[in-house]
């Protein structure tokens, strides 16, 4: 397990503008002074939290595109969460995309029916880890983030299933200390770092978004944080030491609850 750099973009997302987003980001990340290991954008990224189907475009549609165009450009992985059309159904897929080209998906579970998301989209049905660098990544949507059962790490024959819980997010400004209490909470009860991205700014439906994307270390601290509205990068280096001693010292894997998720 080698350490692992990560970049972090919290921004405003224009509303339903999927092309001007996507220039506005790539205007961003042409910042980027040395290449991360691992840049990661908020959810729906090029088009906002929008439930307007025609939004949506198939999976090898023009936003993975833009992904792989960036992952090759800056020889980093590239995530973020779009709204895809498979079939006859819309997910909130999210795009674990690599410096070669090649992707994996993750849909979220957890759609948000305060905002009515269930009537629209359909909840996906399987968890995911994604490797880099010798570690194991699990990717989570949002409204994830209030589920701790479908977030929990497991320890099984002397290894945790992941090291690192990821999250994206379009999270309302008059709810961000639920949103850095739950990331806080899920570092510390996975024994593992655990990375929030959310956006800024006010979206067409009159919610407004305050950021607080950050990264937390295994113990709970906040270890790099972007705070309210504020528009930029800002990148930390995961560190393996940190994540290993921890769990050498204190290992309550040992002592966790057995369990089943059922479909």
């Amino acid at each position: 397990m080698q350490d692992l750099k990560v970049c972090l973009v919290q921004s405003d997302i224009l509303w339903e503008q999927r092309d001007e987003n996507l220039k506005a980001y790539a205007e961003k990340l042409s910042q980027l002074q040395t290449a991360p290991d691992l840049l990661v954008l908020p959810e729906m990224f090029a088009t906002g939290f929008t439930m307007n189907a025609a939004c949506a475009e198939e999976e090898h549609g023009a936003i993975l595109g833009w992904m792989q165009q960036m992952a090759q450009q800056h020889q980093c992985v590239i995530t973020g969460s779009a709204m895809i059309k498979d079939q006859s159904a819309f997910y909130n897929r999210l795009f674990w995309v690599q410096a070669d080209g090649q992707y994996s998906t993750y849909d979220k579970r957890h759609l948000f029916r305060f905002g009515r998301e269930q009537e629209h989209f359909e909840p996906g049905i399987k968890n995911v880890i994604f490797a880099l660098k010798g570690w194991n990544i699990r990717p989570l949507v949002c409204y994830d983030l209030r589920f701790p059962v479908w977030a929990r790490n497991t320890y099984k024959n002397g290894a945790f299933e992941y090291d690192c819980l990821l999250y994206v997010a379009n999270w309302p400004e008059r709810r961000s200390h639920h949103w850095k209490s739950l990331l806080i909470a899920r570092a510390i009860e996975n024994l593992s770092f655990c990375i929030g991205v959310n956006r800024i700014g006010n979206d067409d439906n009159g919610i407004a978004h305050a950021g607080n994307s950050m990264v937390c270390d295994p113990l709970g601290a906040v270890i790099q944080q972007l705070g309210y509205h504020q528009q930029g990068l800002i990148s930390t280096t995961l560190e393996s030491k940190t994540l290993l001693d921890w769990r050498t010292k204190f290992n309550v894997g040992q002592d966790w609850d057995r369990f089943e998720i059922l479909p």
